[in-house]
């Protein structure tokens, strides 16, 4: 899973456009889960989310200015919405939004399924096949030894894997709090590549010749979809050329 999970989000802010639906994604977030509280300290999942996008770099203005809408009570109410379907070469993907305005988000996340070989499904198509967890990702060569210390902290892990040099660790979503203390505490230099929940897909789907090039006009079409949060999918890519 340690080389899939990280097939599942590969955002690469390479223009200014892409670095604001970044920045917008990111401030969307922090406000939602700084309604919660707009301490960090005492918001576990706020303090998280900041650390997250500070290593996105994301500038600390859009983090501050997030936190005081939050503080002030004001601003947009966004819902949450969630879309599946299969991708090109029949690849299964979860779409996660925040959105002020439904009809507009369905809209545009049907057309970016529609004009790339993709088919939306109906709620509950594909969740199925995917297991919500925390999940932590981190440069290490003993995976052996990162389970015996989780083990030991009662931390309650679903897997750890060791692929060229990076280890995944994956648990329950209860337990997210729990491995990234005891990992921490372990480790205080530990540089975490991906700290977050995600839905882990059980089976994985190869995708090979066109396919491949269909999906990722297919992420990319979502990708300007400024309320798309997060997209996860099952998807590999053949090492064939």
């Amino acid at each position: 899973m340690g080389r899939a999970y990280q097939n599942k989000k590969e955002s690469m802010a390479k223009t200014a456009g892409q670095k604001t639906r970044i920045y917008s994604r990111y401030g969307k977030e922090i406000y939602i889960c700084a309604k919660g509280g707009v301490d960090p300290d005492g918001n576990l999942a706020l303090r998280s989310l900041i650390a997250r996008a500070k290593k996105d770099q994301v500038p600390a203005h859009v983090i501050e200015r997030a936190i005081e809408k939050a503080r002030g009570g004001g601003g947009e109410d966004y819902d949450t919405a969630r879309y599946e379907g299969f991708g090109p070469g029949g690849c299964m993907v979860i779409v996660d939004c925040l959105t002020d305005n439904g009809n507009r988000t369905f809209t545009q996340v049907r057309q970016a399924f529609v004009k790339n070989d993709a088919k939306l499904g109906s709620p509950g198509t594909v969740g199925h096949m995917f297991e919500h967890q925390a999940v932590f990702v981190f440069e290490g060569e003993d995976d052996e030894a990162i389970l015996e210390l989780l083990m030991m902290a009662d931390v309650d892990v679903t897997d750890v894997e060791l692929e060229d040099g990076i280890i995944s660790v994956f648990a329950p979503v209860s337990e997210f709090n729990n491995a990234r203390t005891a990992l921490t505490e372990a480790f205080p230099e530990i540089d975490f590549k991906v700290e977050n929940l995600a839905f882990v897909p059980q089976t994985m789907t190869e995708l090979t010749g066109e396919d491949v090039e269909n999906f990722e006009k297919f992420l990319a079409a979502l990708d300007d979809c400024d309320d798309v949060q997060n997209v996860y999918h099952n998807a590999e890519f053949s090492d064939e050329e």
